[in-house]
């Protein structure tokens, strides 16, 4: 995340106040979307040990109380106690200020930031032995039947993500172009997304919204920029997957969560999400950021991301294909709604 905001430019003529904040938008209202789906579908899934004690907030005023101590962490501590929330503050921190910093600088940056996903892309590829585990621990213990929560929940995300893709976005176009978004949407979709599903990484499907961005005939001065941003911070099927896993886990647990808390949830979703690493599976590390607003242990959230990974080839595969077609989508609704109308697509 610190990366992907240094690299923003001043004063650079395009569209990108716009994008940034159709991105921004599309983002939150996907977290939206899966909260509504769990507080009329709510899910549960088997865990080798949930009955470990948790200590959940009493309500909105002791979570945004913890989220704000939280967030202003010590950095240091923040590290060394896994308080992912203060380490994600600090990195927005980081970020903006390192805007002002030499052209090398940032290069240095790019070059962790890059250094950072080739660690998590080595500790995903380790994941398959944790997760045979843990699902032989569960299966075991509570027979195959617990197998039908991670199926149901598998359902639940891929709703969640269509009606997001087919429902929100739509609507967000067309508020912003007045004219019947599908057409768009669709080879977004089709171009984009078919892409992104099979290759499950929003940064290796980058050269294909390149192409796509010029063939609608978009300002390269904006998509230049827009796309690999957007394979950075617009991760509308990522806060999707981090609130229905989260609250999944809330389910199974007990906790009782009323709606001013899910909303807190979704802000903290969107803005997780936005620093999910562009490799598969990548934002299922994310959820012990919005587990910790619950009270739930690292111990459990670890738990509830191994599920993430039983269900990751599908999942991982419908949110990529949902976030990397977005990119294109908004990057062309930002530029087109100031063109004439008959011009646009």
């Amino acid at each position: 995340m610190a990366n992907a905001l240094s690299q923003q430019q001043k004063g650079q003529k395009s569209n990108m106040k716009t994008v940034i904040f159709l991105y921004l938008l599309g983002t939150f209202a996907a977290a939206l979307v899966a909260v509504l789906v769990n507080f009329f579908f709510p899910i549960s899934i088997e865990l080798a040990s949930s009955s470990q004690k948790v200590s959940p907030p009493d309500g909105i005023g002791q979570v945004l109380s913890n989220l704000l101590l939280q967030l202003v962490d010590n950095p240091v501590n923040a590290l060394i106690t896994a308080n992912y929330i203060g380490i994600l503050s600090w990195a927005v921190i980081f970020g903006i200020a390192m805007r002002e910093a030499s052209h090398h600088s940032k290069e240095l940056l790019q070059t962790l930031a890059d250094i950072t996903s080739k660690i998590v892309e080595w500790i995903i590829n380790l994941a398959p032995l944790g997760i045979l585990g843990l699902v032989y621990t569960t299966i075991s213990g509570k027979g195959f039947q617990a197998l039908k929560s991670y199926g149901i929940l598998l359902l639940a995300l891929i709703a969640s993500m269509l009606i997001v893709a087919l429902v929100i976005n739509p609507l967000i176009s067309f508020i912003m172009l007045r004219k019947n978004p599908y057409p768009l949407v669709r080879r977004c979709l089709r171009v984009s997304g078919v892409t992104a599903f099979f290759t499950r990484s929003s940064a290796a499907n980058i050269p294909v919204n390149m192409k796509l961005c010029r063939d609608l005939g978009l300002n390269p001065e904006t998509y230049s920029v827009s796309i690999p941003l957007g394979a950075t911070i617009n991760m509308a099927g990522a806060a999707i997957t981090i609130n229905t896993l989260t609250l999944a886990a809330v389910n199974t647990l007990d906790i009782r969560g009323d709606f001013g808390t899910a909303l807190v949830l979704s802000i903290v979703a969107a803005i997780s999400a936005c620093g999910a690493s562009g490799v598969a599976g990548g934002s299922l590390l994310l959820i012990p950021v919005a587990c910790s607003l619950f009270g739930i242990s690292n111990d459990l959230a670890m738990q509830v991301v191994s599920v993430g990974f039983v269900i990751g080839v599908i999942q991982d595969s419908c949110e990529t294909a949902l976030n990397s077609s977005t990119d294109v989508l908004f990057t062309a609704v930002a530029e087109m709604s100031s063109w004439p109308k008959e011009k646009r697509y």
